[in-house]
């Protein structure tokens, strides 16, 4: 991942070695160019930054790289997401839970064929299962109970 800089300014990020040939179309660059070469035409490496740790009531986009004790680092912009946004993405995590519960619960329909007897453990799976909506932390933090055997 690259930059572009110009008088100590970005100008373009990200910035690809294709982009440089592209713009520079009268060089001839190696196939591997040295970091050395990119930094004499403003083109520097950026340090990758870990995205911030996923939270449905922010946004995190990454911003424009900024210049740290002489490298290029990459930004994270953290903002708080509308109310709109939190409920879109609160009613997909609920669908996706629920999808997942009923998959478990199909998975486990042959325990309650008219010639098996479901097992005592296995009703309280499926009720658990059937139970999970009303987990205080739903659907955000979800205790999938375990099946038996």
């Amino acid at each position: 991942m690259h930059v572009l800089v110009s008088n100590g300014a970005v100008e373009s990020y990200p910035y690809t070695i294709g982009n440089l040939r592209r713009d520079n179309g009268n060089v001839s660059f190696p196939k591997v160019p040295s970091d050395e070469l990119l930094e004499g035409f403003g083109m520097f490496r950026v340090a990758k930054v870990d995205r911030p740790a996923y939270d449905h009531t922010k946004n995190i986009q990454e911003g424009t790289p900024v210049l740290i004790d002489n490298v290029w680092t990459q930004v994270w912009n953290v903002t708080d997401a509308t109310s709109e946004e939190i409920a879109e993405r609160t009613a997909n995590e609920s669908a996706n839970v629920r999808a997942q519960r009923n998959q478990r619960l199909v998975d486990t329909d042959w325990s309650g064929l008219s010639d098996t007897t479901m097992s005592s453990e296995m009703t309280t799976y499926r009720q658990a299962l059937r139970d999970i909506t009303n987990q205080a932390g739903f659907p955000w933090t979800v205790n999938w109970p375990s099946q038996p055997e």
